[in-house]
């Protein structure tokens, strides 16, 4: 059973409703969470729907509650007079703990006190600030979720009392996540979240005090003598520390030995180096428990930056920061955290002081390269450690000038460090973080089981008359624009736009969406499916340039989801975080949604492990970033076994046709066919069915007359052109 096989109403009244026999407890029967924002909340409303919430627990769920102090004129006089807010909040929830008037309320507390000694039942305390002034928090709402994530949102004028339940007149409003409310449902739930996790703006969250906590203990003596049990086996225990470090390895990660490897070279570097490692094979935890061993390696001082290259990148660090035991200061333009400027320079101060040992400071490359960011990282030098995420990235031109010199320890991650046609940038990065501590390529990966098996299958489509016209235009204007020095490509800014224009092209052939729509008819009933788009025009045919078109993705959107009638959604930059939440959520579940369409989530480092089909209708130049691509669709996910890539190739026309061309078409236009061939072997090579593809690349190879030498300089050197 589950919430949908209840039958919920979508206004409830105290008056007229039972809403504790009608709504709380066949809900919380089948509920695992139980999330609850409320201006007010007393023990006694939690005996009121025990029966519910013992259905909860046996189910293994938890309680999540936000409700607000209950402040007194004198607590708001010592709050203005300067009074610590912690110890004036901890003071008066310490109040609301009053000696039980029966053996009713005793039983209340203690049923309380066993949830929370039992890690079931988690409060936090909220209220506002705004201008300087200290009010109460008072929103009221709640959501309730099964284990087939199905959610029921409820809001209104009900606190979480036995007077709001059976005493006042209240009411509140009720929303179902598979109905046509579905997305206020993910409003509420994106709310509860920002509150509870600490960054709604106006809102501050503090933990349920230690003190007030052991005082509820008091109400429940077998919680009590538990706690004093495991105190006395815990100082017994010679193998537990009790002076843990604040930094420490998770309990559930164990390092592996390629891990552990790097982080030995890493330190025989003098804790300077470059980790060259395939995407999905743990490069975020090898480099956390780098810097968790650096930290006891220098005394357990460390100041900690890490630069990601985007925000949400920053936030899927986060993640796993606070694993290892730290609270990171989250910098960035839409941060959660408002006052994240202010609290990076208190810590810098500290630090430098030698009254703070740690911190750690996690930003974009934008907001790092920023003056008020950069004078405090400016002022780190000795026991600072420098972590840059996607690091190929910080070569660029206005962010390695950024680069802090009088920092020691320094750590760069990527799939990709060398700079694709930016050899200055490559070398600014190797010469300021060093060596490749490791080299983890995704052959080893996929061998070693970090990710998923694959199976390639090339689709061959073709551009039409006026897209090659316009191609070979482009490719003579190139060989004019770009000069030679000491046998090396140099690239103009005009030469570089032209590239850009060209890749366009090939990137929105209109070929491919016939083809597409071909490819995918087997998978029309399936499942997690992406439709990787680039980030161009299908020109119209009688049009003069791109710019007279339809984006690619508009017409893929409009094919898979209107002509074939397939549940698709869009995972772009023009969706918000939450949206892009709400639809990484529903791809995974496959039920309101089987495939994606996207641009460059596989360049942003989104992670989207679900995908088990993937159609790649335009591929980067570039043979890191397409190798970095391959890696994000290859993770692991439970029940994946392998997956398929249909990658869409790009020829100037059918080899059947290549004897009606002329000499100028061919030589003009076989560089494309060398890129594509190049990136064909590169994929086949290390997927299951390689023989499929070697067989076609002969094929071409031998339409196109392509030589074995033509494609290994073709590949050596890169040649734009």
């Amino acid at each position: 059973m589950g919430l949908k096989e209840l039958n919920i109403k979508s206004e409830y009244r105290s008056f007229i409703d039972d809403v504790v026999k009608d709504f709380y407890i066949p809900l919380l029967s089948e509920a695992v969470l139980y999330q609850r924002a409320v201006g007010f909340f007393c023990s006694s409303a939690l005996s009121m729907i025990s029966r519910g919430i013992k259905g909860l627990i046996e189910n293994g769920g938890k309680i999540q509650i936000v409700a607000s102090p209950r402040l007194t004129k004198e607590d708001y006089e010592e709050i203005e007079k300067g009074y610590e807010l912690r110890k004036v909040i901890e003071n008066s929830l310490s109040r609301e703990l009053k000696e039980p008037e029966g053996e009713e309320d005793r039983e209340n507390l203690s049923f309380i006190a066993q949830l929370v000694a039992q890690g079931i039942l988690d409060i936090k305390i909220a209220f506002l600030t705004t201008q300087n002034e200290v009010s109460m928090y008072h929103e009221k709402m709640g959501i309730i979720t099964d284990a087939n994530g199905d959610s029921v949102a409820f809001s209104g004028s009900m606190n979480e009392s036995e007077n709001a339940f059976r005493g006042n007149y209240e009411s509140f409003d009720a929303f179902c996540s598979w109905t046509s409310d579905v997305e206020r449902v993910f409003q509420k739930q994106m709310a509860f979240r920002a509150i509870w996790e600490d960054y709604e703006p106006g809102i501050e969250i503090y933990e349920f005090p230690e003190a007030v906590k052991r005082r509820l203990y008091e109400y429940n003596p077998e919680v009590v003598d538990k706690l004093h049990s495991m105190a006395a086996r815990k100082k017994r225990d010679e193998n537990v520390d009790d002076e843990k470090t604040p930094i420490h390895l998770p309990e559930d990660f164990k390092i592996r030995s390629y891990q552990s490897q790097a982080l030995e070279k890493w330190e025989e570097n003098g804790f300077r180096g470059i980790y060259d490692m395939a995407t999905g094979t743990g490069k975020t935890l090898t480099a956390l428990a780098s810097i968790e061993y650096l930290y006891r390696y220098n005394n357990n001082r460390l100041a900690i930056v890490i630069v990601c290259p985007y925000q949400h990148l920053v936030e899927q660090w986060c993640e796993d920061i606070v694993r290892f035991g730290i609270r990171p200061i989250v910098g960035y333009s839409a941060s959660t955290q408002k006052n994240w400027r202010k609290h990076l320079e208190q810590a810098v101060r500290s630090f430098n002081l030698g009254v703070l040992d740690q911190f750690c400071f996690v930003t974009t490359n934008a907001s790092f390269v920023t003056k008020s960011v950069q004078q405090q990282i400016q002022l780190l030098s000795t026991d600072t450690v420098f972590v840059v995420d996607e690091a190929h990235n910080m070569g660029a031109g206005n962010y390695r000038r950024c680069l802090p010199s009088g920092i020691p320890f320094r750590l760069a991650l990527s799939a990709t460090i060398d700079r694709h046609n930016d050899e200055a940038g490559t070398d600014a990065l190797k010469s300021f973080f060093g060596e490749k501590c490791i080299e983890y390529s995704l052959r080893e990966a996929i061998d070693n089981q970090m990710l998923t098996r694959y199976y390639y299958y090339p689709v061959l489509t073709y551009l039409d008359e006026d897209e090659l016209d316009e191609y070979l235009s482009i490719t003579h204007q190139l060989a004019k624009a770009i000069t030679k020095r000491k046998g090396k490509v140099v690239l103009s800014e005009y030469a570089k736009q032209l590239l850009i224009k060209r890749a366009r092209i090939v990137a929105g052939a209109r070929g491919k969406l016939p083809e597409l729509e071909r490819q995918i008819q087997p998978f029309k009933d399936d499942k997690h499916l992406l439709v990787y788009c680039g980030a161009t025009t299908i020109k119209a045919r009688d049009a003069d340039d791109l710019s007279f078109g339809t984006r690619q993705i508009d017409l893929v959107t409009d094919l898979l989801g209107n002509k074939m009638q397939m549940r698709v959604g869009r995972f772009t930059s023009q969706e918000t975080a939450q949206e892009r939440a709400q639809i990484r959520n529903a791809f995974a579940k496959g039920e309101m949604l089987q495939a994606l369409v996207a641009i460059k989530c596989l360049d942003e480092g989104v992670n989207i492990p679900n995908i088990k089909t993937a159609f790649i209708l335009a591929s980067s130049t570039n043979p890191k970033e397409y190798i970095q691509r391959r890696g994000r669709v290859l993770r692991k996910f439970p029940g994946k076994e392998h997956v398929m890539i249909f990658d869409f190739i790009t020829l100037p026309f059918s080899a059947d046709t290549l004897a009606g061309q002329s000499s100028d078409v061919i030589s003009s236009s076989k560089g494309l066919v060398k890129r594509e061939l190049i990136r064909m072997l590169d994929f086949a090579e290390i997927s299951e069915n390689p023989s499929e593809t070697y067989d076609l690349i002969y094929e071409l190879k031998h339409g196109f007359r392509i030589t074995e030498e033509e494609l290994k300089e073709e590949e050596e050197h890169s040649d734009v052109i």
